[in-house]
């Protein structure tokens, strides 16, 4: 059946050429007009795992309690302190810069100069709370005497460490973003917003006398995507790199443009389809459509090398490229069906930038049946080689193969029982030593940028200097009234919180905790001269509601109007996978040990939250995708060759290579995360390309009646070359972004390049040798049988 269909479709394919070749160059001219339209696009809440019990709280209280999605900005002295006329006005200026940014909530920002930060005095009149810089304080006059009042109010209000760093050379402005723009309505464009704050912020009142920090979501977004310059110098030099390597191999200019030219095409299809699918191109996703160039150009060197081996054997052109056609067609597409069903699985995760990443990726390696396993041999076959060009082939086939007849040799039983028992002692120690591996980032700050990066610089500098740290989780207390109106007056809730606060200050990784409770300390201690053995939650219910309503007046983000839901913001000095774990842990500790009638803890909001629960989703699906995949795999493998020994033979090479990849992944401190996710999906699926080929040659040469051993060395002189080339032409370009100023595209220049070489090794050492023990503890009843249309 398979048979007939590859030989009506090549009949129907090489029969009409020309047309077939047009149609896809229309097709081309048509789906580039729609790339050049493609433009990266960033979004807060396509990170947000749905449907988690995090990000439901989260959606829930967003209006009421502090944000996941906020702008910190600190202007720092570079000399002295912040209380300086000119320091100070400079705070003023960024402040209503920020103000007026889009997509920034008004009500949320929050300095010095806002209304909404007040401290409390005393005077002949009674207490009094006023903010900071009142009616009495403005810019003109900001004389030593008005700016020592103005520091004396920053301390009573308790606002040192939070909006003023501990050693007074820094104020913060913080304001909170929406996805969708408050005034336009329209979503938010991040990467225009990140060039605002350069040019309207930074450098429009940085000088000599202050620094300006800028960090968030949206300024290490827009940082990224600024690089995506960088980005595609990387892909140009990894494409020469590639170009020479296929040039060298097969000497001639023409087979070494067509592998190359074919995984471009299909790359302008992919960028065309994303484009009327109404998608943009995430910054965090801009390597995917690279790396399934990369899969393009794997099975495009096969096909080359399925040529030059036709052509040196006496076939001309267009018996090759049709050769070629038949011969790699099952394989080719047993190998870029399982990729696209490894990238299809991401699907699973509930992740809207992971879903897009996986529908990206599978519209990429879907073509790539199309432009390199039928565009290329079809091409092909209007070439003319010279006889001259057929004898220099054979030759250096058989020059560059020699060394696999001594690897062959591997498929003698002895040698395969040691090689397997070799391969299940790496597959333990990888296994052992992979164990506690990390989901999510590892490293402070924006982990996809370098540590030396301006965005990290003003990340270390801020944590340095102020209490509030970077990341915040918030937990979310909410209280079911006993009777209506009486939840502003539960002492035993307020204490419950604040006993809460006290507990996680000393938890590892909480740089401070703030909440309702601790304001309403410091108040009655300012009501009280500043007494501190007043600084405590007033026991008299009638009090307490009368307090509340003073200080949530003045608050925003601790607490909703009603006092059913109060939050407690626990600050981390980082997001790193660790600190974020180990902080949720002591919470659902607390949790668990701890009950108030009434009040429910819930997790979780706060950047710090999303964070975490991105990190628990992708930990609780790798397995299962893994498992999907695996299983897509077997389940190919079966219905192609109806030989159970394929399956074995083909996935324990690709399992042993994936957990040396997650032993490479913990040695060098590379977490798994939404852009790791991908390279390891993409690592299985090379593996698998690799893996195919060979097995599938395999089969041919013992259906052609040789004997295992012969028909193992025939196997990887025929294909083994390619495999070992491909892997390391590709290594050697994606080595390059080892370079790159983006840290994360660093990380996967690096996890790549191991991944090619490793999966290379195992499908030319345990492949055959696996293949060969089972061989030799189950022989074949029979001969084997294979459809005659792949036997050439």
């Amino acid at each position: 059946m398979i048979s007939h269909l590859i030989t009506r479709l090549e009949a129907l394919v090489f029969g009409r050429r020309r047309e077939f070749l047009m149609a896809l160059a229309a097709f081309t001219a048509v789906m580039g007009v729609m790339a050049s339209k493609l433009h990266l696009e960033a979004g807060f809440e396509k990170q947000m795992p749905q449907g988690h019990e995090y990000i439901k709280t989260f959606e829930q209280y967003r209006d009421q309690l502090f944000g996941a999605n906020r702008l910190t900005i600190a202007v720092h002295a570079r000399q002295g302190e912040i209380w300086d006329a000119q320091a100070l006005g400079q705070v003023l200026k960024v402040t209503e810069a920020v103000t007026y940014l889009p997509g920034v909530d008004r009500t949320s920002v929050t300095s010095l100069w806002t209304p909404n930060v007040f401290f409390t005095e005393i005077t002949e009149d009674g207490f009094r709370a006023e903010p900071v810089a009142g009616g009495d304080i403005v810019p003109e006059k900001l004389t030593p005497d008005v700016i020592a009042k103005m520091r004396q109010r920053t301390m009573a209000g308790g606002h040192v460490g939070t909006l003023v760093a501990r050693d007074h050379t820094s104020a913060l402005i913080t304001a909170g973003l929406t996805d969708v723009d408050p005034r336009t309505g329209e979503k938010l464009d991040y990467i225009r917003l990140n060039r605002q704050l350069e040019e309207k912020v930074r450098r429009a009142f940085e000088n000599d006398k202050v620094e300006v920090q800028i960090i968030g979501f949206a300024k290490q977004i827009g940082d990224i995507a600024d690089r995506s310059d960088e980005v595609a110098r990387f892909f140009v030099v990894a494409f020469l790199l590639t170009a020479a390597a296929v040039y060298w191999y097969c000497r001639s200019v023409r087979l070494t443009v067509l592998p190359l030219a074919c995984s471009l095409t299909s790359l302008v299809w992919q960028f065309g389809t994303l484009r009327l699918l109404g998608f943009g191109l995430d910054p965090l996703a801009i390597l995917v459509p690279f790396l399934v160039f990369a899969i393009g150009v794997s099975h495009g060197i096969q096909q080359i090398n399925y040529i030059v081996r036709e052509v040196a054997n006496g076939a001309d052109s267009g018996v090759a490229a049709r050769r070629s056609f038949t011969g790699l067609l099952i394989p080719g597409s047993l190998a870029l069906i399982t990729a696209l069903v490894s990238f299809i699985t991401l699907i699973l995760i509930p992740i809207p930038m992971i879903r897009e990443l996986a529908i990206t990726a599978a519209i990429g390696v879907g073509y790539k049946i199309l432009t390199n396993l039928m565009m290329l041999p079809v091409a092909a076959s209007y070439f003319r080689f010279t006889p001259e060009f057929a004898r220099e082939a054979l030759a250096r086939r058989e020059k560059h193969g020699a060394w696999l007849g001594v690897l062959a040799r591997i498929a003698r039983p002895r040698n395969a029982l040691v090689v397997t028992v070799i391969g299940a002692a790496v597959f333990g120690v990888a296994y052992w030593q992979s164990q506690g591996r990390h989901v999510g980032s590892l490293q402070a700050g924006a982990p996809e940028l370098r540590a030396e990066s301006r965005y990290n610089r003003d990340a270390a500098g801020i944590v340095e200097r102020f209490d509030v740290g970077l990341d915040w989780l918030t937990v979310v207390f909410e209280a079911t009234p006993k009777r209506d109106g009486d939840v502003c007056s539960r002492v035993d809730q307020m204490l419950f919180t604040d006993e809460f606060a006290w507990h996680m200050k000393g938890v590892p990784g909480v740089v401070s905790a703030d909440s309702l409770a601790g304001q309403l300390k410091l108040y009655n201690a300012g009501m009280n001269e500043g007494n501190p053995k007043l600084a405590t939650v007033t026991r008299d219910a009638r009090g307490l509601g009368g307090q509340f309503q003073g200080v949530n007046n003045r608050i925003a983000g601790l607490s909703s109007n009603d006092c059913r839901v109060q939050g407690v913001n626990l600050y981390l000095p980082d997001h790193r996978a660790t600190t974020i774990k180990s902080v949720v842990s002591a919470v659902k500790a607390y949790r668990d040990d701890n009950h108030l009638d009434g009040v429910a803890l819930r997790l979780a909001s706060g950047n710090a939250g999303v964070q975490a629960a991105t990190n628990e989703v992708l930990e609780a699906s790798e397995t299962p995708m893994m498992l999907y995949v695996y299983a897509a795999i077997l389940v190919l493998v079966f219905l192609v060759y109806r030989d159970w020994r394929a399956m074995i033979a083909c996935c324990l090479p690709l399992t042993v290579a994936t957990w040396i990849g997650y032993w490479f992944m913990k040695e060098l401190e590379i977490g798994l995360t939404v852009a790791t996710l991908p390279v390891m999906v993409l690592a299985v699926g090379i593996g698998v390309d690799y893996a195919f080929y060979i097995y599938n040659r395999l089969q041919v040469n013992l259906a052609g009646g040789l004997e295992f051993t012969r028909a193992l060395e025939r196997a990887l002189s025929e294909t083994g070359l390619a495999t070992v080339f491909t892997a390391i032409t590709l290594s050697v370009g994606v080595a390059t972004w080892t370079f790159s100023s983006l840290k994360f595209q660093a990380d996967m220049g690096a996890l790549l390049t191991f991944m090619f070489l490793v999966n290379m090794v195992m499908a030319i050492t345990l492949l055959p040798a696996f293949a060969a023990v089972l061989e030799w503890c189950v022989p074949r009843r029979g001969p084997v049988h294979m459809p005659a249309i792949l036997q050439h």
